[in-house]
């Protein structure tokens, strides 16, 4: 069994930047994707990024050029904020990228205008 814990998260400006972190806890296979979710209210969870196995990104064409995911340390690095990109930013990971098996209990990041 393996357990996510976000951190980082909180308010900040259009244009800010915040990095989140994700804690893994219990033992993890080598061939799980790590990623990032978001909910914003009243809307679906959305992909925002991944890093596989061989450590190949992908990015949501909405954060390209502004998010940054690093498999040191598991962060992501979100710079050029906008009110948009507020939701709930979940951890996740499994052997699917796009539908990953555990996910952690999410962190808020509030961008205001």
């Amino acid at each position: 069994q393996v357990r996510l814990e976000e951190s980082g998260g909180g308010s900040v400006q259009a244009g800010g930047s915040l990095r989140l972190s994700c804690g893994i806890f219990g033992v993890m296979s080598s061939g799980y994707c790590m990623g990032w979710f978001r909910q914003a209210p009243g809307k679906e969870r959305e992909f925002v990024s991944s890093i596989d196995s061989v450590d190949n990104t992908q990015y949501a064409d909405s954060v390209k050029g502004r998010f940054t995911f690093s498999r040191n340390g598991l962060y992501l690095q979100m710079n050029s904020l906008k009110p948009e990109d507020t939701g709930m930013y979940y951890c996740t990971t499994g052997y699917d990228c796009r539908s990953p098996r555990f996910w952690g209990q999410g962190t808020q990041v509030t961008v205001s205008s």
